[in-house]
């Protein structure tokens, strides 16, 4: 769903990427590189802390599986009230949204479960806000997983897997999507900030005319 012409209305730029791609830590970078020039930003992430949200990184981190039906269920009643209760109120109030993960990783992930990609991004479009920029920070998975080893915290071993994740890059690389710009993210973080923000630049540009 587009959200129109309205030079006033806010701007959507979302991160995505595997697991371990570093595209949280990108996001928290260009939040306080947008912020340092003065604009109104808002970070957010998906799965949210929401009911939602927490159902989905509570089975995440269990061995509890559920249908990969289901599954897209709960991204897709998290992402509703996501959008409704955060992500809109900031757009309309003209601020720059900042989203780690939208229906982009739920068109890869629940792609890689086994549902249709298409079917699931055509869904989607139908329904929600299309971004403005997609910033899809591309790593190899075994990559990916030795960050996201080394980092430690809360393992969520219903996606961080080897061959799943390897199936959701081979989703992601076939994504041919109206303002998503691919981001080598095998590089040093000040290298990819650079890359982040120049990207985030032309949106902007495009999007915010002067």
């Amino acid at each position: 769903m587009d959200h129109g012409a309205d030079e006033n209305r806010g701007v959507l730029i979302v991160f995505e990427g595997l697991d371990g791609s570093g595209k949280s830590t990108q996001l928290q970078r260009a939040a306080r590189a947008l912020r340092a020039r003065g604009l109104e930003v808002v970070e957010t992430r998906e799965p949210t802390d929401g009911p939602w949200g927490r159902r989905i990184r509570e089975m995440a981190r269990s061995d509890r599986r559920v249908p990969p039906e289901t599954e897209l269920d709960w991204f897709f009643e998290d992402r509703r009230q996501h959008l409704r209760e955060k992500v809109e109120p900031a757009l309309a109030a003209g601020q720059i949204v900042l989203s780690d993960r939208s229906y982009v990783s739920t068109v890869a992930y629940q792609g890689a479960r086994g549902l249709d990609p298409k079917r699931i991004l055509a869904d989607s479009e139908a329904e929600f806000v299309r971004p403005d920029l997609i910033l899809l920070f591309e790593i190899p998975a075994e990559e990916g997983l030795s960050r996201v080893t080394a980092r430690g915290g809360i393992a969520e071993p219903a996606f961080e897997e080897l061959a799943f994740q390897q199936r959701v890059g081979v989703i992601f690389a076939g994504l041919d999507l109206p303002g998503l710009t691919r981001i080598d993210a095998s590089r040093p973080p000040e290298e990819i900030e650079v890359d982040v923000l120049a990207a985030i630049d032309r949106c902007l540009a495009r999007t915010r005319p002067r």
